[in-house]
């Protein structure tokens, strides 16, 4: 993986740039980027970045391919801003964060007054104070899960959520360089199985949270891609890795594992499914999520996107030990057999299994022709 990694930064890093200077940064104004948090009433962690420069606009289907391989260049190729103060205010509580060295900033904030139950998001008002001229606000949003809730939802996203090819080269380099939020495709029924996921049963609604290894630098197109395709939004738990080789990612596994154990330990009380796919170590991880945190882990779902014997054997022994654990680890190829599974354990409302085989046609679009078959589903 980190092989394609170093082709896609070169890449980017020399075809982007030289577009990049043809398109120009947008001017060198610092600005501040807030991403989606979460938290309890009376805790919220809350986290952004502070950068210099224009920030890229809403992508749109006609947008040519060369503007969006210049965008992701600019996204990638940022301009931090380190030691910035930001003050975040939320709940009557005002309190000041400093920017590290990529610019990043997080802190867990206890709000003055404790959040309502009453609404699934609030907002959370972050302000570059100091001498930064001009100084930036902005608003983010910090989720609190209802007391009723029956269970969270954490999902990957690449190859479970979006379709990255992440174990075919060329494909992922296409994919990840010369589309945007617009265009970039889910898998086929994922919006309708998510949505079905996020209501449940029960009159409130699941919480969602996506924890990836993809980095920050695409925060924007991968929360404009959920909106876009109405899948339910969630915190988004990435990672830092730039354009330069000294910023590539390491750790891909022990990401994961933390930000996954954060979420587990906000809400000690609450059960949650886990969504991922075969294609690198999702399954591996999970499995360990389930011996670490016992009866927490309701159910797993890993999306077959390799179709190789060795890896589905590999994956049917940690089956076994999920089992053995006291969870569920299913191994699927499509939305529609993940659903029925949920409804049959009474995760997800009966009616909804239509909804996503509905949802799955429509989703392979004209000529290309849903399954004849239900899918094979193993566990």
């Amino acid at each position: 993986m980190t092989r394609r990694r170093n082709l896609l930064l070169r890449a980017a890093r020399g075809v982007g740039a030289a577009i990049g200077t043809v398109t120009g940064r947008g001017g060198d104004a610092t600005y501040v980027v807030g991403y989606r948090g979460y938290g309890t009433p009376g805790e919220v962690f809350v986290s952004g970045r502070v950068l210099r420069g224009q920030p890229i606009g809403p992508a749109a289907e006609q947008d040519p391919w060369w503007r969006n391989l210049a965008n992701t260049y600019r996204r990638m190729e940022s301009d931090e801003i380190p030691g910035a103060r930001v003050c975040i205010r939320v709940g009557g509580t005002a309190r000041e964060a400093v920017s590290g060295d990529e610019g990043y900033f997080r802190s867990w904030v206890a709000p003055a007054e404790p959040l309502s139950h009453e609404r699934l998001w609030h907002p959370v008002e972050l302000e570059l104070v100091g001498e930064q001229e001009p100084l930036s606000t902005t608003t983010t949003h910090v989720l609190i899960p209802a007391p009723t809730a029956r269970y969270g939802i954490i999902s990957d996203l690449d190859d479970t959520v979006i379709r990255t090819d992440a174990t075919n080269m060329l494909r992922m380099l296409r994919g990840v360089l010369f589309t945007n939020a617009r265009t970039r495709l889910p898998f086929e029924g994922v919006a309708g199985f998510y949505q079905a996921l996020h209501q449940g049963t029960g009159a409130a609604a699941n919480p969602v949270f996506y924890v990836s290894s993809s980095p920050w630098n695409l925060y924007d197109v991968i929360a404009e891609f959920l909106e876009h395709r109405r899948i339910p939004m969630g915190p988004l738990l990435l990672r830092d890795w730039g354009i330069r080789p000294s910023s590539l990612p390491i750790g891909h596994r022990s990401h994961k594992l933390d930000a996954i154990r954060q979420i587990l330990d906000t809400y000690p009380t609450l059960p949650f499914l886990l969504l991922g796919d075969s294609g690198q170590q999702d399954p591996e991880i999970y499995t360990e999520i389930v011996a670490q945190y016992p009866q927490r882990i309701l159910g797993i779902y890993i999306r077959d996107v390799t179709g190789h014997a060795e890896r589905r054997t590999a994956i049917e022994e940690l089956a076994q030990q999920v089992h053995e654990a006291g969870s569920t680890l299913v191994l699927v190829e499509d939305t529609v057999a993940a659903a029925r599974h949920a409804a049959s354990m009474g995760w997800i409302r009966p009616e909804s299994v239509e909804g996503v085989r509905i949802e799955r046609s429509r989703d392979h679009g004209p000529g290309r022709p849903p399954p004849e078959h239900e899918p094979k589903v193993l566990e």
